[in-house]
């Protein structure tokens, strides 16, 4: 993943809501925008801040962004996934029962 942030004094920071705008390949909707903040997209998350209750983030942030799903393009090799929820709570109970069978 991207290990770069926001750097607020360097940076064009615009509202979220105006994202769209600055993607380089069309303008995506607003709820893709909120997806690429949130589960992200081929591993890569689109950087973002909350200032005065409103989310933010930059037109360089979405750059870093673009480049990183296109590096995490089909033929690279994708970083690995997080587990979901039913699969983290699959391996505590195993854990906990391996915990149990050895007297822990």
């Amino acid at each position: 993943m991207n290990d770069q942030h926001i750097d607020l004094i360097a940076e064009t920071v615009i509202p979220i809501n105006k994202a769209a705008r600055h993607y380089p390949y069309g303008r995506p909707s607003l709820a893709t925008v909120y997806r690429h903040l949130g589960r992200g997209c081929r591993g890569a998350r689109l950087e973002s801040f909350v200032a005065g209750g409103r989310r933010y983030t930059t037109v360089e942030a979405i750059r870093r962004f673009v480049a990183q799903t296109t590096a995490n393009s089909p033929g690279a090799p994708l970083p690995p996934s997080r587990p979901t929820n039913r699969q983290r709570e699959a391996e505590i109970r195993k854990a906990e029962s391996e915990a149990t069978a050895a007297g822990i």
